[in-house]
């Protein structure tokens, strides 16, 4: 009797062991079964500050001169924008740059000034739309003798965006969300349920103009990459 009695209580046990080494499987088949979603953010933004570098030459063959034209340009310049509401603290002057014609002296053809001088006033402004409008009207300087040229590559007008902390929380949402809504569809898809997240990353924030044509729109994007477990 005690035999099969101990017999009876083996084979529940076995039974049992079985259920659970299935349970177990089953658990870390769930586990396993997880789905890798992207979630993308965009968001159109104006530019907050801008930084205008307004260049101007002056060629000559007397320093004294040249000094002269360069003290009457900047105060012209200067005058311009404070009268059109830019501060002093969101005016620099740069350090001229003379280049001496003669000092070349690869340079066989004839020179007809001996001096060229580059003076660079910069602005920085939060007043993005007003700096703009005094880009749009510096040929009013013209009246004034005064000829801004282009500055080229290393003097561009440079518009940026400063203030992502402000709108970082809300796009990581919609991001997180998007995320989501992809996971879902997949899931139902796959005749599955979406459950807890595993792991998420946050892709870094970029900041690029929105065109060629409108640099003080910027365009500022995240993506985030989340895995969830998928539930039967």
């Amino acid at each position: 009797m005690n035999k099969y009695v101990s017999s009876i209580l083996i084979s529940i046990a076995i039974v049992l062991l079985g259920l659970s080494i299935k349970a177990g499987m089953d658990n870390f088949s769930y586990r396993d079964r997880i789905v890798t979603v992207r979630g993308l953010a965009e968001k159109e933004v104006k530019a907050n500050k801008v930084t205008w570098p307004i260049v101007v030459k002056q060629v000559g063959n007397s320093l004294n001169e040249i000094y002269a034209n360069v003290q009457k340009t900047n105060s012209t310049i200067i005058g311009f924008l404070k009268s059109n509401g830019i501060e002093d603290s969101e005016i620099s002057v740069n350090a001229p740059e003379l280049i001496d014609m003669r000092a070349d002296r690869y340079n066989t053809n004839p020179i007809p000034y001996n001096y060229n001088l580059t003076s660079v006033i910069v602005v920085s402004s939060s007043k993005v739309d007003r700096v703009r409008k005094l880009i749009a009207d510096q040929m009013e300087l013209l009246k004034e003798g005064v000829a801004i040229i282009d500055g080229g590559y290393q003097y561009q007008v440079k518009y940026e965006y400063t203030d992502l902390n402000s709108i970082k929380p809300e796009m990581i949402a919609e991001a997180t969300a998007k995320a989501r809504e992809a996971g879902q569809q997949f899931a139902t898809d796959s005749k599955s349920s979406l459950g807890k997240i595993k792991s998420a990353t946050q892709g870094q924030f970029s900041i690029e103009n929105r065109d060629e044509n409108t640099p003080y729109i910027k365009k500022v994007r995240v993506v985030s990459n989340i895995q969830f477990y998928l539930e039967d």
